[in-house]
């Protein structure tokens, strides 16, 4: 049977996951119920694979590699309740772009956990990223009633995933692929329980179309898009990889403007270029290692 072309996963993985915020946006339930939704249903899907695979290699997980992964769960989930509450109270572009903004909190977390030294090129890329988000809410800082709450949101998002992908950074050296994965996803999916509980929000009582977008968030985003981004990194280099993923909220945000009438400003598109542009240059210095993260 002939391999899928990787270049063809890749592209496919990316317009995937790029539907994640139009999905959230559409569903008619608060943003940590459908993330809610999508991580167990994924994990749902996984639990047989999962199972197989132990019983099979008769694989005795280490206890540090799993709360590892325990830990990077949470980190994920805190992740998803930010940037899906976020997209429900703004829209679906600009929390996906901020929440991009990932790897500049990976390379700071880098330096000051893993004492990584970081180039004068990695600083720029910061500033620039920096410099680019206060565009995108150049309009609301004027107006010191409020800040942009999608944006704000989906910064503190990106805080939360990053410590997700340090985390993973080394749990993967002590976990492969599918069992890491599938118990961040547990522990991600337990959070947003928690969060659920506290919030006080209902888990039932949505319409059918509702549920059928939990579904379609669940196996397709979660599991099949994923599946084909993971896929591709097994064949292409991560400076390919790293910028091509930058194509996600540049997807998401054109997806907004056709489906959900969402048009950004001309700031917010000027900002949008310059956050990008900022992120492309820090994973461009940091391509040859391990973490290169990128929303969901």
């Amino acid at each position: 049977m002939k391999k899928p072309n990787p270049y063809f996963t890749l592209a496919g993985g990316v317009l995937i996951i790029a539907f994640a915020a139009i999905l959230i946006r559409y569903a008619e339930a608060p943003g940590t119920v459908t993330a809610f939704y999508r991580l167990a249903i994924g994990a749902s899907a996984l639990a047989v694979p999962f199972f197989i695979y132990i019983k099979r290699n008769h694989t005795s997980l280490p206890l540090k590699g799993i709360l590892l992964a325990i830990l990077g769960g949470i980190f994920f989930g805190l992740d998803m309740a930010f940037w899906a509450t976020g997209i429900v109270m703004s829209g679906a572009a600009i929390p996906t772009i901020m929440v991009n903004t990932a790897p500049l909190w990976v390379g700071l977390g880098a330096l000051f956990i893993f004492r990584e030294k970081q180039s004068f090129i990695f600083w720029a890329g910061v500033l620039i990223s920096f410099v680019g988000s206060l565009i995108i809410m150049k309009e609301d800082l004027g107006d010191l009633t409020g800040i942009q709450w999608g944006g704000l949101f989906g910064s503190i998002a990106a805080v939360f995933y990053a410590g997700f992908h340090l985390v993973s950074q080394k749990a993967r050296s002590r976990l492969n692929t599918l069992v890491y994965f599938w118990i961040g996803t547990v522990s991600a999916s337990i959070t947003l329980l928690i969060i659920n509980i506290i919030a006080g929000n209902s888990l039932t009582g949505y319409s059918y179309e509702t549920y059928l977008n939990f579904i379609v968030q669940g196996l397709i985003v979660q599991v099949f898009g994923w599946l084909m981004i993971n896929y591709s990194q097994g064949y292409l280099p991560a400076s390919l990889i790293a910028p091509s993923m930058l194509g996600q909220p540049v997807f998401t945000a054109i997806l907004a403007w056709v489906l959900l009438g969402e048009e950004l400003t001309v700031w917010q598109m000027i900002g949008s270029s310059v956050v990008l542009s900022g992120i492309y240059i820090v994973h461009h210095r940091r391509k040859n290692n391990q973490v290169v993260p990128q929303e969901l």
